[in-house]
């Protein structure tokens, strides 16, 4: 079942490995749900079901014009956990602009299904800088950010954003210019109109008041180098948010942490579910 349909007549493009308890995994901007395969493959080698997805708008999925909303987002995961059958002892993961999807489902759908949450390199609970959120990011970040995807996005991709978003500088790359290459082409395979209209959503979209309704045992990881959602705003905001929750700074490491440190953050996310 490569493609599952939403309710409003999407067509998502799901990854379904292994058999066991389902983990599902949702992917940050602007990629697309295979940036979890190595996390994906471990889990389906420890006996869990591991379900990625591509966002609408990204990778193989339908690319419409509309529904790049969290509450669409919300309910296109609630689709991918009834159409997967994943209704059940559900662990939902979202990484980065994904944590939103993961928060808006807690208190939109009541967190159906969900046993345990968590959020890596999270932009909950609020990105933007506003009076009562100051160490939020200011909103002219967001309108560069797009100005540059609509001058040159490839040039945006490549030599702006993603070597901020894995820590490389003029000196020292904590990845390779394949990496960096790689994910370049996948974000510039994703629709323009869901490139942009996804930076007012993940930048705009408060989450403070869905944080109550994280009931179940979350796990949060974040880099303390993180320049692309600062941890003080996200990670660390969330935790003392969420009653119950976890928070494992990672001390250095920068937004792609799940590439950066891949193999902690794997067996972190395996000791959280009881592997």
């Amino acid at each position: 079942m490569p493609y599952i349909k939403t309710r409003d007549g999407i067509d998502l493009f799901v990854r379904d490995w292994g058999s066991g308890r389902p983990v599902v995994l949702l992917h940050g901007w602007p990629l697309d749900g295979q940036m979890w395969d190595a996390q994906a493959m471990a889990l389906a080698d420890h006996g869990f079901r591991a379900i990625s997805y591509d966002r609408r708008g990204f990778g193989r999925s339908d690319q419409p014009w509309s529904g790049y909303d969290y509450d669409t987002f919300a309910d296109d995961l609630a689709d991918v956990l009834q159409e997967t059958g994943a209704t059940q002892d559900a662990t939902i993961v979202g990484f980065s602009m994904g944590g939103g999807e993961v928060a808006r489902y807690m208190s939109r759908h009541g967190g159906k299904g969900v046993i345990a949450t968590a959020l890596i390199s999270s932009v909950v609970p609020y990105m933007l800088k506003t009076a009562d959120n100051p160490d939020g990011v200011p909103v002219e970040t967001f309108d560069q950010m797009k100005d540059g995807i609509r001058q040159d996005r490839a040039h945006f991709f490549r030599h702006t954003f993603m070597p901020g978003f894995f820590g490389s500088g003029l000196l020292s790359s904590p990845v390779s210019d394949d990496v960096l290459d790689m994910v370049t082409a996948t974000a510039l395979k994703a629709s323009l109109k869901a490139t942009l209209a996804c930076v007012d959503a993940f930048g705009k979209t408060d989450f403070r008041g869905d944080l109550s309704a994280f009931r179940v045992p979350t796990l949060i990881v974040h880099g303390t180098g993180d320049k692309t959602v600062p941890i003080d705003t996200s990670g660390r905001a969330a935790a003392k948010g969420i009653a119950g929750s976890q928070l494992v700074e990672y001390d250095g490491e920068p937004h792609g942490l799940n590439v950066t440190s891949s193999d902690r953050l794997t067996q972190d996310l395996l000791t959280f579910l009881g592997k």
